[in-house]
């Protein structure tokens, strides 16, 4: 596991977020409430966990009518000016990204290929769009692509070769 939430991590969040995290077992909780809008959304996040055979990062969140998880969660991206943040989980060249509004909106972007995030968003189809442009704010913490040539990229090309 390469990535961990520090403390300075969670305070970070925290003040994105606007509220401040509760200690829950292993891990942190943020609890977002939207009275306006009669919502509630919480946030968790555990850092180095079990998950299957491997340790990694999970965030879950939890509102009224949904409950969405994201396993081995590899960086995070703070947007103050947006008021979010997004958990990245990368792995094969895909992404899946959770993105907690301070509002308590969230919006999950599971299994996009990372080329969208460097391509022309203006050829892309609008429902493809959105996941792209969102997306796009973490490449400063995503992991180092693999060079051409290294056996990691030619195993990657020889599946796709099978698959496609």
């Amino acid at each position: 596991m390469k990535f961990a939430f520090a403390r300075t991590d969670i305070k970070k969040i925290a003040r994105i977020l606007e509220v401040q995290p509760k200690k829950i077992g292993d891990g942190v909780r943020f609890e977002i409430l939207n009275a306006p809008r009669s919502s509630r959304l919480s946030v968790e996040i555990y850092s180095g966990i079990d998950i299957g055979l491997r340790k990694g990062n999970l965030i879950s969140v939890y509102t009224a009518a949904s409950h969405l998880q994201l396993h081995y969660c590899t960086g995070y991206v703070v947007s103050a000016i947006l008021g979010e943040v997004t958990f990245i989980g990368e792995s094969n060249g895909k992404l899946s990204g959770l993105t907690i509004e301070r509002g308590g909106g969230c919006s999950l972007y599971a299994n996009v290929d990372r080329a969208i995030l460097s391509g022309d968003f203006t050829r892309l189809g609008p429902e493809v769009m959105l996941s792209g442009i969102a997306l796009s704010l973490t490449e400063s913490v995503l992991l180092p692509l693999p060079l051409a040539g290294n056996k990691t990229s030619s195993n990657v090309q020889k599946r796709r070769k099978r698959s496609g």
